[in-house]
Parts: structure tokens; C-alpha cells; sequence
């Protein structure tokens, strides 16, 4: 464009725009807002809090959730009545226990009872008394052996006890004395005295045995020192004229 020559109204109105957007001569702005370094908005510093809440909720009830089904396997091994182990229980412990003499060479034991005249206090009194005997028997038993040792109902009136480190004579010691001590237990319901007998065998672990060999052996000695206790007292009743 020539000297002089007048400029077109767009050239005008941009020019105009320019000297609007510059400051004046000594005015300063005022600078943008700057983040610091490592800052996050508020709203998402907001949402990682609560992230980390609704986090630490979920381990709290997964922990829970464990402890709680940990504590329901636990009592599902339990008989409820005498609160010693089931025959569920049992089973895997004799199996754990044969496992241990068969790698280790490790003494142990079993011992397998079943009540005497325990039918009659069933029949004349009621189950519920019945059940009290079953408690009081557990209550001796599991007394008269080490926190080592374990304690199991299989059902109705037998139990059995896993005795470690115990030679076959020590053993058949305990038997004995665990008899003894079921004889002198007595049991309480509805103001009445209740008592029972025992007839105790035990049989050792043997490194090559199955559960249920070890088991049959057991029950086989119980009812053998069954025959051996009704024989004595009747050889005792007939000497006396009873």
C-alpha cells in the first residue's frame, strides 16, 4: 500500500485489538495460577481417599470372611455334645498320625473304649441324661491324656484317644487307667447320680498300617477287654452268692 494511502476497516479494527491486548506502560498482570509440583486437583485427591477407604473396607471383611470359615471347618470336625472330635476329625488325624510313624519311626498309640451299661441310663432316664454321662466322660478323658494326645467320639457311646511317644505297655497302662477313671465319674441330671463303666483297648501304630486296620485292631482289643471285664464280674457275683 502506498504512503498515505488509507488502510481498509479490517486492518483498523486488528490494530485496535493489538494495542487493547498489550498492557500499559507499568501495569502488570497478575500471573496465572500455577499447580505446586506433585499436587493433584482436590477432586481427584478426593476420590483416591475414598478408593483407599473402600480398600482397606474389603480386606477388613475378606479377613473376616476367612476367619469365619476357618472357625466353621474347625467345628465342623467337633462333635457339639462332648466337644472333642468327630469321627471326621478323627480320621484325619489317625491318617496324619500314621503318616508321622511311617516317615519318622515315632512311638504311638490307640485306644478305643465303649461305655458299659450305658444303654440302661439311656432307657430309664431319658437321652438327655444320657448326654450328660457323654460329657462327663469326655470331660475325664481328655483330663487323663496330654495336650499331645488326641481325643475323638466316633458316635453313640465309643471313643478313642491318639497317645503319642508310648510303648505298647505304657499304653495298656493308660487304658487301665482311664478305666478306672470313667468308673469313678459320676454325672448329674434332673437331681440324679449317674455312673458308667469302660472296657478300654489300645493297640500300637504300626508304620505300614492303614486307618482302618488300626482301627479294627482297636475295636477288636475293646471288645476282647469287654468279654475279660463281664467275665470277672460275674466269676465275682457268683463267689459272693449274689
Amino acid at each position: 500500500m502506498a504512503r498515505g494511502e488509507l488502510r481498509s476497516g479490517r486492518g483498523v479494527k486488528a490494530d485496535a485489538a493489538r494495542m487493547r491486548a498489550r498492557p500499559a506502560s507499568g501495569e502488570r498482570r497478575a500471573p496465572a495460577p500455577v499447580e505446586p509440583v506433585g499436587a493433584q486437583p482436590r477432586a481427584k485427591h478426593s476420590d483416591a481417599m475414598n478408593l483407599s477407604a473402600e480398600v482397606e473396607r474389603l480386606e477388613r471383611e475378606l479377613a473376616a470372611a476367612r476367619s469365619q470359615m476357618a472357625e466353621l471347618a474347625t467345628r465342623a470336625d467337633v462333635d457339639p455334645l462332648t466337644e472333642v472330635l468327630n469321627r471326621r476329625g478323627f480320621e484325619r488325624e489317625l491318617a496324619r498320625s500314621l503318616a508321622h510313624v511311617k516317615r519318622y519311626g515315632t512311638s504311638a498309640a490307640l485306644i478305643c473304649l465303649d461305655l458299659d451299661r450305658f444303654k440302661p441310663v439311656n432307657d430309664r432316664h431319658g437321652h438327655a441324661a444320657g448326654d450328660a454321662v457323654l460329657k462327663a466322660v469326655a470331660a475325664v478323658v481328655t483330663r487323663h491324656v496330654r495336650a499331645s494326645d488326641v481325643v475323638a467320639r466316633l458316635g453313640g457311646d465309643e471313643f478313642v484317644v491318639l497317645l503319642w511317644h508310648l510303648s505298647e505297655a505304657d499304653a495298656e497302662r493308660k487304658a487301665r487307667a482311664i478305666e478306672a477313671a470313667i468308673e469313678r465319674t459320676t454325672a448329674t441330671h434332673s437331681g440324679l447320680t449317674l455312673s458308667v463303666g469302660a472296657s478300654v483297648g489300645a493297640v500300637p501304630l504300626l508304620p505300614l498300617d492303614q486307618p482302618a486296620e488300626v482301627l479294627e485292631r482297636a475295636d477288636r482289643a475293646m471288645y476282647v477287654r469287654k468279654i475279660a471285664r463281664k467275665s470277672g464280674i460275674s466269676d465275682q457275683v457268683s463267689a459272693t452268692g449274689r
